[in-house]
């Protein structure tokens, strides 16, 4: 029996996936599913480049705008509600479309998700009661020697990530890592899975320098003191830690200046960009690799 056919769309930040996807909407019974950390904050538009409101009425988003940045969300929590996302769409006889930068999620869902242990709220607290005595480092340092690979890839600076990594090894005596070698179960779909960049990898830089400059003007500054406004939202939260975000509310926090917060906001997405095109590069599944610069010739002689 046939599998049901899907289609993601992967490439780092700025590569021109959002726009590719709505022309494909235009001339194909697709929908489109956003693989994007960022997106699933609500009042985080202009940072995270998200389309406006008018482009989502006229293209339907799935998985944007369902959190709050106060709140967490996992690569768990993506693949149940891509699952069930995917399902609809095929239910519609339509062709999901998954679009998005965060390869974490798309591996989720793809190669699906090791079975590990459920939160365990007095473990949690135990960690947290640490920290507040000892500081985040110290609790970092604790991981490294139990999961020194957990530890080099989270960042000193962000608790939730720390905790989950340090929790996950004192309630199952094994590390994050061992316990995430073994993937669980796989996407039940025949996935065609398609990359997009330029050629040129100056060109890449290129727009992501005017796209920054673009959020400037855009009103990216009002949109983050609107969030600083808020009494539960912190620079440890992840959805505050997005690129470019950490970068202004540090700006408005007084600590950089806004030269410095420019160029850091700059450089931080190309970093990003770097992340996702080395995962690219080391993606277990065939891709096929698409040229930004001239998408659609290469994209109507495979579809």
């Amino acid at each position: 029996m046939n599998k049901p056919k899907i289609i993601s769309l992967m490439g780092p930040t700025a590569s021109g996936k959002t726009a590719f996807a709505m022309e494909l909407y235009d001339r194909y019974p697709i929908d489109i599913i956003s693989v994007d950390s960022a997106l699933i904050y609500r009042g985080m538009d202009i940072g995270t480049a998200k389309p406006s409101k008018q482009e989502q009425q006229k293209y339907p988003h799935k998985l944007i705008d369902i959190c709050d940045p106060s709140q967490s969300y996992s690569a768990a929590n993506f693949r149940h509600d891509a699952l069930a996302e995917i399902e609809t769409s095929l239910k519609n006889d339509r062709i999901p479309l998954l679009v998005g930068g965060t390869m974490l999620y798309f591996k989720a869902l793809i190669e699906g998700l090791s079975p590990l242990p459920a939160a365990n709220s007095e473990i949690r607290q135990q960690i947290e009661e640490k920290a507040n005595k000892l500081g985040w480092q110290a609790i970092h340092e604790e991981l490294k020697k139990v999961d020194p690979i957990s530890a080099q890839r989270i960042h000193p600076n962000d608790p939730q990530r720390l905790n989950r990594a340090l929790e996950v090894y004192l309630i199952s005596g094994k590390s994050l890592t061992e316990l995430t070698q073994n993937s669980g179960e796989a996407l039940p779909y025949e996935i065609m899975q398609f990359a997009i960049m330029p050629e040129d990898r100056s060109i890449l830089h290129q727009r992501i320098e005017k796209r920054f400059i673009q959020m400037l003007e855009q009103g990216f500054e009002q949109e983050v003191k609107v969030l600083m406004q808020r009494s539960d939202l912190h620079l440890n939260l992840p959805s505050i830690r997005c690129v470019g975000y950490r970068q202004m509310w540090e700006y408005l926090n007084g600590d950089i200046s806004y030269d410095e917060m420019v160029f850091k906001g700059i450089c931080a997405t190309r970093q990003l960009a770097k992340r996702q095109i080395t995962w690219l590069r080391g993606w277990k599944q065939p891709i096929t690799w698409l040229n930004s610069d001239n998408i659609n010739a290469t994209f109507n002689n495979l579809f």
